[in-house]
């Protein structure tokens, strides 16, 4: 097996790992914090939201710091960095005494992460551009896989071992994956040469990076792709609770969410081969039109089956979303500056991870869960938008251009 090849299947698994533990914990965070000494209802609900941001403004941070140093020290030093440090510190919170130590911790916890991002950044620059799509698409399914698993795993555990023993459990399973990937994953990289003695500042390199076209359009687009998801999936159990008698509400919120993970699971690797065959830049708009025509009809289902399977086919399109996105930013990223350019594209993600929710909750609570639908909807419209008249031509011309190179290195 080609050394790409085997770095992608491997990441894949460890990624599944990584994102089924990370998923665990999230679920009953505020049940931990009632754990912790808590009982006042609101003020679990605040402390929740808190300790929920926390994490992603850090790594929202320090994304472009590890960024620069991955393309300075290689991209295998930056899993293996992520993967250590977060098996330590999620470890130690399995330890935390009370609300404001469990807040410490995921902001070190952000600090430290990035596991799932060093990953993209070395299969997207260890595998020839033209697998790129279907790499980054396998390693998709891998993290989607994760996220599916990692509740179910997690609530069978909290309920035959508590909630503490399942923050070591998690350090347990981003160790195992830190480890396989010292041992199996081969990096091709070299060190730039008289990087060191080239001093420059995050906003100059940002600058840099964002000349090249389609990029900050790129950027923008992921944003509104992460406000767009995180926005809607925390509160989709409320509008559950809207079409389902309130004894099914946990069922059928666990179907929804299943469904549209099961989807973007199925989806994932073969969408991310059409950007190979079609161009990236043709399978990121189209899938957000899709996203964008499933969500809408679902501002106006009355029964729970009609919004399951809308989210099914909204899970279908959600797995060509991000891997093309990584892989344009792989087409036009400057030289030696691939992992700065992933973290400036990490930063976008984990901003839209952060602030999604949160504007979400403000839309539900002034026109409720259809209002967030509609909004969601108008916000996916905008990015088909900026993608057709801002990203379209200049990655069709690179895309041109790079299958013509690969068809005259096929020949010779």
């Amino acid at each position: 097996m080609e050394s790409w090849k085997r770095n992608v299947w491997i990441l894949a698994g460890c990624t599944f790992l990584v994102m089924s533990a990370m998923s665990m914990i999230m679920p009953f965070l505020p049940l931990y914090l009632r754990e912790l000494g808590l009982t006042d209802p609101k003020e679990i609900s605040l402390w929740a939201g808190v300790i929920f941001g926390a994490n992603f403004l850090t790594a929202f941070m320090f994304s472009p710091f590890w960024g620069r140093l991955a393309d300075r020290r290689g991209r295998k030093l930056m899993i293996l960095r992520s993967g250590f440090g977060m098996a330590i510190v999620i470890s130690l919170t399995g330890l935390a005494a009370g609300p404001i130590s469990l807040l410490f911790l995921r902001l070190l916890n952000g600090v430290i992460s990035g596991f799932i991002p060093a990953a993209i950044g070395l299969v997207s620059t260890n595998t020839p551009k033209k697998h790129t799509g279907y790499a980054l698409g396998i390693l998709q399914s891998g993290t989607v896989a994760g996220a599916i698993g990692g509740p179910l795993f997690g609530g069978v555990m909290s309920q035959a071992f508590g909630y503490r023993m399942v923050f070591f459990i998690t350090g347990a399973f981003i160790l195992i994956a830190a480890i396989v990937v010292s041992v199996f994953v081969k990096e091709n990289f070299s060190p730039p040469v008289n990087e060191e003695k080239t001093k420059t500042s995050t906003i100059n390199e940002f600058k840099k990076i964002t000349s090249n076209r389609p990029v900050l359009s790129i950027y923008v687009v992921i944003l509104m792709i992460q406000l767009a998801i995180m926005g809607v999936n925390p509160l989709l159990s409320l509008y559950v609770e809207e079409l389902t008698p309130a004894a099914n509400v946990s069922l059928y919120a666990g179907i929804v969410v299943s469904v549209t993970g099961f989807a973007n699971f199925t989806t994932a690797a073969w969408l991310g081969r059409m950007s190979d065959r079609k161009g990236a830049h043709r399978t990121l708009v189209y899938c957000l039109m899709g996203v964008a025509l499933f969500t809408i009809p679902q501002v106006f289902v009355t029964h729970i089956w009609q919004l399951i399977i809308l989210r099914f086919f909204v899970g279908l399109c959600l797995g060509g979303l991000l891997p093309a996105a990584n892989t344009l930013i792989r087409m036009h990223a400057p030289k030696g500056m691939e992992s700065r350019t992933y973290g400036f594209s990490n930063s976008a993600m984990y901003l839209g991870s952060m602030v999604g929710p949160i504007i979400g909750g403000w839309l539900v609570s002034l026109y409720g869960v259809r209002g967030l639908l509609l909004t969601t909807s108008i916000i996916l419209i905008c990015a088909v938008v900026l993608v057709k008249f801002k990203i379209m031509e200049p990655a069709e011309q690179t895309f041109q251009r790079d299958q013509k190179r690969s068809l005259k290195q096929s020949t010779t």
